[in-house]
């Protein structure tokens, strides 16, 4: 199958999964779900449907329940608005772009502390040795340097 085919299916997918948990989907135990990203592949068998949920661990947990539990009646219903021969199983993963785009604001923030402390230290920093260690074209007849 062609690649825009698998992409198209993918976003149908996405789309479908999505108004289903906003509308239809009552399940107590669902969070505040958003549906980030779907992958199918190659031979649209198989969809994995990515998201993210607000909240801790706990609402993490309960959301991945529901899902597991109403896996059945979304894949019903991708089934029945696709039209496809064979419908796609799927697959629920928790997206882990929040987490790491959390942990890559740590780093930078760290970097960032460090780059300020090593700009104070350059501050009050004093020479090592005389404030110009160089000779100067000035001070007298430059030696001629023997190889």
């Amino acid at each position: 199958m062609s690649s825009q085919r698998v992409r198209k299916v993918a976003d149908r997918v996405k789309v479908v999964v999505a108004e289903m948990l906003e509308r239809r989907i009552k399940d107590p135990r669902l969070g505040f779900i958003t549906v980030t990203d779907v992958r199918v592949t190659g031979d649209t068998q198989h969809a994995t449907v990515f998201y993210t949920v607000l909240g801790g661990a706990e609402a993490i947990e309960s959301t991945a329940a529901a899902l597991a539990s109403a896996t059945g009646v979304l894949r019903s219903e991708v089934g029945r608005q696709l039209g496809m021969r064979h419908t796609p199983t799927l697959e629920f993963v928790l997206d882990a772009i929040p987490d790491n785009a959390r942990h890559i604001e740590d780093l930078l923030e760290s970097a960032r502390a460090s780059d300020a402390e090593v700009a104070r230290l350059a501050r009050d920093a004093e020479y090592a040795g005389e404030p110009e260690p160089y000779r100067h074209v000035d001070e007298g007849p430059e030696e001629s340097a023997t190889a």
